[in-house]
């Protein structure tokens, strides 16, 4: 008889191809089937600009890139690892044709996009109950895993850790409150003149963060607050913006990515929304205790 070809492992591609918070709120599933799931080998599909939020997560064993210019070659890379089975948690026309070339077992996730037109044009709320990290891990239940209840995660290099002590002059750095200032979309941010407001009724240190775009606002706001307020919009790398929340002993935010990576620290958040709201699942996914010290604000 002929030696049966016994396969070594089970191999699992994970797609989600954007963005920061949303590929944030996959870490549950991609640590749950890399523990459940014994011999697996578990590959994340994705934009490589970014790669910075999974570059280190010690639960991926291959992170691949999704490039629209060089989707032949990334196709072809694909197939030749013989996935045993794709988790599409992006779920649109392209992830699609991956998957059609790919030629796996899927599962995809339900973007609900007919409850959330309802919602927001209707005031109908036909929306699932239920946070989408756990609507997430739904999507891979058929695999034979379960929530383990231990939250996001995200992972950052020594050289990305940020020494607060050389931007604050009191050795008790993590007294700061760290204030994500900026938004993907004008209508997730508040006017300026509301988050100076919002600064000045606190106390402690403020560490103002953002990207180039909320350079000159973090610069009016530091001018305006003087000592107590310190800009690095523009100024950090995102997993140096991730060492900062890390260590803060609060976080505000808006509806970003970076409200997602404090809360897969455990931080305390006052998160504010506008166009975007809470029920379309994606709130702070914290446990018990953080929730509880946390609050959502609808504007």
């Amino acid at each position: 008889l002929g030696r049966k070809n016994v396969r070594k492992s089970m191999k699992i591609l994970i797609i989600r191809l954007s963005s920061i918070g949303d590929i944030v709120l996959t870490t549950p599933v991609i640590r749950c089937l890399k523990q459940q799931i014994k011999g697996s080998e578990i590959h994340f599909l994705t934009k490589k600009s970014y790669a910075a939020v999974l570059q280190y997560n010690p639960y991926i064993d291959k992170l691949h890139f999704w490039e629209k210019s060089d989707k032949k070659k990334i196709i072809i890379a694909l197939q030749l690892q013989n996935f045993d089975y794709v988790i599409d948690l992006h779920h649109n026309m392209r992830t699609f044709f991956i998957k059609k070339q790919l030629k796996a077992k899927s599962f995809s996730f339900y973007k609900a996009n007919i409850e959330k037109y309802m919602m927001v044009r209707l005031k109908w709320d036909k929306l699932p109950k239920q946070h989408i990290v756990e609507r997430y891990l739904a999507t891979a239940v058929e695999l034979g895993i379960k929530n383990d209840g231990k939250c996001l995660d995200y992972f950052i290099s020594d050289r990305d850790k940020v020494a607060m002590t050389d931007y604050l002059p009191t050795q008790n750095t993590s007294y700061y409150v760290a204030f994500v200032i900026g938004a993907t979309y004008s209508t997730k941010r508040l006017p300026l003149e509301k988050m100076l407001e919002i600064c000045e009724l606190i106390e402690r240190p403020i560490v103002l963060l953002g990207g180039r775009e909320e350079a000159k606002n973090g610069e009016y706001l530091a001018q305006k607050l003087g000592e107590n307020v310190i800009n690095l919009c523009g100024h950090l790398r995102l997993n140096q913006s991730a060492s900062v929340v890390q260590q803060a002993a609060k976080v505000i935010s808006h509806d970003t990515g970076l409200m997602h990576i404090a809360a897969a620290f455990q931080k305390p958040i006052l998160s504010i929304w506008g166009n975007t709201i809470p029920a379309f699942g994606m709130y702070p996914y914290l446990n018990k205790t953080q929730a509880a010290k946390s609050k959502m604000v609808q504007v």
